[in-house]
């Protein structure tokens, strides 16, 4: 559908000029409040400095002042009804002039309800809520970018979600027709494919160029992005589709497609039955899942499995697959567990490589490291993952190649049931009395690495600043009696939240960012948070310095559309991973000797001066306390924390932490 015109329906230059007066008139308000007694607090003066037409077109594209209605029902409020039908709960977006025309259509047409509106100050936050969300929730949502300039904002957390197996619906206002475009910025924001930006990271794209095909693109990519393997995907919005009217003739034949959601690929039955056989005869196997669990269900069929044969489980710290207070989960040593392993079976991990072999960062000059094997010559290798679905040519996050002698490209969590029933029909009895006698070594074992935990969380209780164990400790203490999910942890505490949090639901730990991208924490918490409002949820992040500075504006949102959560502070005042890089690297090359002190923290550090992170979200509206530097401070702080959360508020509490 051809755009008419390029210009807005409502004159921009009366609303301008109102909105400078009242600008104007803000001013000597607050400026006669300040002045005491006496003064115009209330008085309204016009703006000094009126908007020239200049400005007006480049910040609008037009120069009249004469309104014009649209004739016809707005073709962005069929949009509209396309995405209601999807039962899309939320638009997180920063507000741009590219889908302006949809926009108005949410707020007026549909009353700004599902999708409400949620106001982002930043793209990549915008997508990072919706991925947090859908952790949360298991519910798609979308977010609006802006052009190309926009759509470059976000591409670090579309990334971020692509690598992690997340589906968000990215949607990217663009004017494809060169010839309609409004001059100046505008086109500076196009592109003739705006998807390309992002191709080589989303599961699937399109650009419309009709209605009827918005309708099919856009049904089609929720389809899409919500069957397993899960992923972003990229619908293209032209500016003069969804700004004109919907032309008579073509009123009569727009529909919305029905969405029945597609069943997940499912492992084959014949591949199945001999995972089933290896594992029923093997002396000494184990499990690792990383991405398996999307659900309880899926939680539940993995402990039922393991129940059954009675081996342990490797949690990897992606999701919780596996409850962490269950006697199977492994603790301690699992490297050993895995030496000695004659059955592994992989359930959607991220690096297979990487558990059965060991990279050894020995400073060759080459960069290539050291290997080392870390399975028996004779063990069986088996994976079930949906990964090999979904895979790009170009980005590497499908990690090393590593060979198994049963591979299974299928969803992990609905192959489980049948795995489970034909691991039931090949038991025998003498099996079960192996199994049983496995289990209790498994059960002493378990305990034993519990109380080694709790010992080693106790060292450096009281030192200064506070350790990260006691960090996780103090927290735990404050949540455990409510229903609680760790929403993000950004930063490294040495997994102690994985050690000391009874991760006993799926929804407990809702996992990392996939790509490692600095920026992902504190708006994929408030996300996340904003999905367990609804189900009654006490959201809690351990928020890092460093990754809060790259999008802190995502903190507002929290406050502006009411959503609780506990952030607590990991501050150890620097980027630390580069300096251990950057530290080892000096020691190798002999530096420290050479320069008499190390140099590691330059470019490295969070500090001169240190960032007060209470009084920066205390300007955002939040409950803020800290910096806590005393460790004795730290449990009755994080109890008044909990008491304004649980009264519907965010509260943060900056913690001076260890390194570490």
């Amino acid at each position: 559908m051809a755009r008419k015109d390029a210009r807005p329906d409502v004159s921009r230059r009366k609303f301008l000029a109102g909105v400078a007066v009242a600008g104007a008139a803000t001013a000597v308000t607050n400026g006669a409040q300040a002045a005491g007694p006496g003064a115009a607090a209330n008085k309204r003066l016009p703006s000094a400095v009126m908007p020239t037409a200049y400005q007006i077109n480049m910040e609008t594209g037009n120069l009249r002042e004469r309104t014009t209605q649209t004739a016809g029902r707005p073709a962005s409020d069929f949009m509209l009804d396309v995405i209601k039908s999807l039962k899309i709960d939320y638009c997180y977006s920063n507000p741009a002039s590219s889908f302006r025309a949809l926009h108005e259509s949410m707020i007026n047409y549909g009353n700004n309800k599902a999708p409400e509106f949620i106001t982002a100050t930043h793209e990549e936050a915008s997508v990072a809520m919706c991925h947090g969300y859908f952790k949360a929730t298991g519910k798609m949502q979308m977010a609006l970018m802006h052009g190309t300039v926009g759509l470059q904002h976000a591409c670090m957390a579309i990334y971020n979600a692509w690598a992690d197996r997340v589906p968000v619906m990215v949607v990217g206002g663009n004017d494809l027709d060169a010839s309609k475009r409004p001059p100046g910025v505008p086109t500076v924001h196009s592109a003739q494919d705006i998807n390309a930006l992002v191709r080589d990271f989303t599961k699937w794209d399109d650009q419309p160029v009709s209605l009827q095909h918005f309708a099919q693109s856009f049904v089609r990519a929720y389809k899409y992005g919500m069957t397993p393997p899960y992923g972003p995907v990229m619908i293209a919005l032209d500016a003069g589709i969804q700004q004109e009217a919907i032309k008579e003739k073509d009123a009569k034949t727009l529909y919305t497609p029905r969405y029945i959601p597609s069943a997940p690929p499912h492992a084959d039955p014949a591949a199945l039955r001999e995972t089933a056989k290896l594992l029923v005869n093997a002396q000494n196997p184990v499990i690792i899942a990383d991405r398996c669990a999307r659900t309880q269900a899926g939680m539940d069929s993995l402990v039922q499995l393991a129940e059954l044969l009675q081996v342990p489980v490797v949690n990897q710290v992606n999701r919780v697959n596996f409850p962490n207070t269950h006697y199977l989960s492994a603790q301690g040593n699992v490297q050993a567990l895995i030496r000695n392993a004659d059955v592994i079976l992989g359930l959607e991990l991220t690096d297979f490589w990487a558990i059965v072999n060991g990279w050894v960062d020995n400073g060759d000059n080459d960069g290539h490291g050291m290997n080392e094997t870390r399975m028996r010559e004779d063990a069986k290798l088996i994976a079930i993952s949906s990964v090999e679905l979904n895979t790009k040519a170009n980005l590497q996050d499908f990690q090393r190649y590593q060979p198994v002698d049963i591979m299974m490209p299928a969803d992990a969590q609905s192959s489980l049931p049948m795995l489970v029933e034909y691991i039931k029909a090949a038991i025998t009895s003498e099996r079960k009395t192996v199994f049983e006698q496995r289990g209790a070594a498994l059960r002493k074992s378990y305990a034993q690495a519990r109380e080694r935990t709790r010992q080693a969380a106790a060292l450096g209780w009281d030192a200064g600043p506070v350790s990260t164990a006691r960090l996780c400790s103090e927290i735990y203490a404050v949540i455990k009696d409510l229903d609680w999910s760790l929403v993000t942890q950004s930063g490294n505490v040495s997994g102690w939240q994985h050690r000391l949090f009874a991760m006993d639901k799926q929804y407990r730990w809702l996992g990392s960012s996939g790509a490692a991208g600095l920026g992902y924490g504190a708006p994929a918490s408030v996300g996340a948070a904003h999905g367990n409002r609804s189900l009654g949820r006490f959201s809690v992040s351990i928020q890092s310095d460093g990754d809060l500075m790259y999008v802190p504006g995502s903190l507002w949102t929290a406050t502006h559309h009411n959503i609780p959560m506990l952030a607590v502070m990991h501050n150890n005042r620097g980027y630390h991973q580069e300096v251990m890089h950057v530290q080892r690297l000096s020691n190798r090359r002999n530096r420290v000797a050479a320069l008499g002190k190390t140099m590691g923290p330059i470019g490295t550090s969070i500090e001169a001066p240190d960032i007060d992170y209470a009084s920066l979200v205390k300007s955002m509206g939040w409950w803020s306390a800290g910096p806590l530097k005393d460790p004795a401070e730290l449990g009755s702080v994080l109890k008044k924390a909990v008491q304004v959360v649980r009264a519907g508020e965010p509260a943060l509490i900056d913690v001076w932490t260890q390194p570490r």
